[in-house]
C-alpha cells in the first residue's frame, strides 16, 4: 500500500490543528474576557459583533498588521525564534490527541510520552524569548518559568506513571477505551485505586502551573516584571505567544479529560464523538479561568514550596498506594 494516503491524512490533520489552534485562541480570549467581566461585575467586550464575539478577530487583525520591531540590543535570531517555537509545539501536540475512536492523526502506542516530550520544548521557547530580548525583567521571568516548569513536571509525570499503571498502556485511545461508562472513568476511586481523585487534583494543578496560569503566572507577573518573557514583544510576536499559551491550556485540559474523564466517551455510554471531548475540555478550561479571576497570584517561594513539599510527596504516595493495590487486588 502506498504511503501517500497516510501522508495526506496526517497533513490534513496538521492543517486542521493549525486552524483549530487559531480559532480556539480567539474563542478562549473572548470567553476569558466574559468570565472575568462577570466575576468582577463588569460587562466585558460587547461592541464588536453580538456579545463581543468579533473582538478577538479584530484584535488578531490589529496584531497581524503591526510591524515586528526587534529591539536594538536583542538577539535577532532568538528573538524571532521564541514565538514560533511556542506556537509549533502547541500544534504538534494535537497530532496524537484522539477526538474520537478513529479521529486522530497518528495513533501511537507511546502517544502520552510524545505529548510530554513535545510540550517540554515550550519551556525552551519561554527561556529563549526572555534571554533573546536582552531585558532584565524578561530574563528574570525566563528563569522563573524554567524553575516553575521543572518543579511541576516532576509530580505531573509521577501522576501520569500512576495512570499508565492503571490503564496498562500509553496509547491515548486505549486509555479512553478502557473508560466505557461514566462509572468507569478513572477519576473515581473504585477503578483501580482509592487515590484516583487525588491524582486528578494533582494533575490539574500541575497543568495550570505548567501553562503559567494564575495563580501560578509568576513568569508574567505584571506588577513585578511588567509582562515577563514577552515584555519586548509586539505585533504578531506577542500574538503567537498568546496563541501558544491558549493552545497549551486546551491540551492540558484535554489530557486531563482523556486520562480521568473518559475522553470522547459519552457519559451515558452512547453516541461517542469529538463533541464530548470538546465539552469536557472546555468545562475544565472554564474552571481554569474561574480560578484565575478568583485567587490572587502566589509568591515564587510559595509556588516552589507547593511543588517540592506538597505535590511531589503526595504524587509519590499516590503512586506507591496504587502500585500496592494493583499488586494485591
Amino acid at each position: 500500500m502506498s504511503p501517500l494516503p497516510e501522508i495526506v491524512r496526517v497533513l490534513a490533520f496538521v492543517l486542521g490543528a493549525m486552524a483549530f489552534v487559531g480559532l480556539n485562541a480567539a474563542f478562549l480570549v473572548w470567553l476569558e474576557r466574559k468570565v472575568a467581566g462577570h466575576i468582577q461585575r463588569r460587562i466585558g467586550p460587547k461592541e464588536a459583533g453580538p456579545f463581543g464575539v468579533l473582538q478577538s478577530f479584530a484584535d488578531g487583525i490589529k496584531l497581524m498588521v503591526k510591524q515586528l520591531v526587534v529591539p536594538a540590543k536583542a538577539d535577532p535570531i532568538l528573538y524571532r525564534l521564541a514565538p514560533a517555537l511556542t506556537m509549533i509545539t502547541a500544534i504538534m501536540v494535537f497530532v496524537v490527541i484522539p477526538f474520537g475512536p478513529s479521529i486522530v492523526a497518528i495513533d501511537l502506542n507511546i502517544g502520552l510520552l510524545l505529548i510530554f516530550a513535545i510540550a517540554s520544548i515550550n519551556v525552551l521557547a519561554l527561556l529563549i524569548g526572555g534571554w533573546g530580548s536582552n531585558n532584565k525583567y524578561s530574563v528574570i521571568s525566563a528563569t522563573r518559568a524554567v524553575s516553575q516548569n521543572v518543579a511541576y513536571e516532576v509530580p505531573m509525570l509521577i501522576t501520569v506513571v500512576t495512570m499508565v499503571m492503571i490503564a496498562g498502556s500509553m496509547n491515548l485511545n486505549t486509555i479512553v477505551g478502557n473508560q466505557g461508562t461514566i462509572l468507569q472513568w478513572y477519576i473515581f476511586p473504585w477503578n483501580g485505586s482509592i487515590m484516583l481523585p487525588v491524582a486528578f487534583l494533582i494533575f490539574f494543578v500541575c497543568a495550570m502551573a505548567e501553562t503559567n496560569r494564575a495563580p501560578f503566572d509568576l513568569g508574567e507577573a505584571e506588577s513585578e516584571l511588567v509582562a515577563g518573557f514577552h515584555t519586548e514583544y509586539g505585533g504578531m510576536g506577542f500574538g503567537l505567544f498568546f496563541l501558544g499559551e491558549y493552545g497549551h491550556v486546551f491540551v492540558g485540559c484535554a489530557l486531563a479529560s482523556i486520562l480521568f474523564l473518559g475522553g470522547w466517551q459519552c457519559p451515558l455510554g452512547w453516541l461517542p464523538g469529538p463533541h464530548w471531548l470538546l465539552l469536557k475540555t472546555y468545562l475544565l478550561v472554564f474552571v481554569v479561568m474561574w480560578i484565575r479571576w478568583t485567587y490572587p497570584r502566589t509568591t515564587i517561594y510559595g509556588l516552589l514550596n507547593l511543588s517540592w513539599k506538597v505535590m511531589v510527596p503526595f504524587s509519590l504516595a499516590v503512586l506507591l498506594i496504587t502500585a500496592a493495590m494493583l499488586k494485591v487486588f
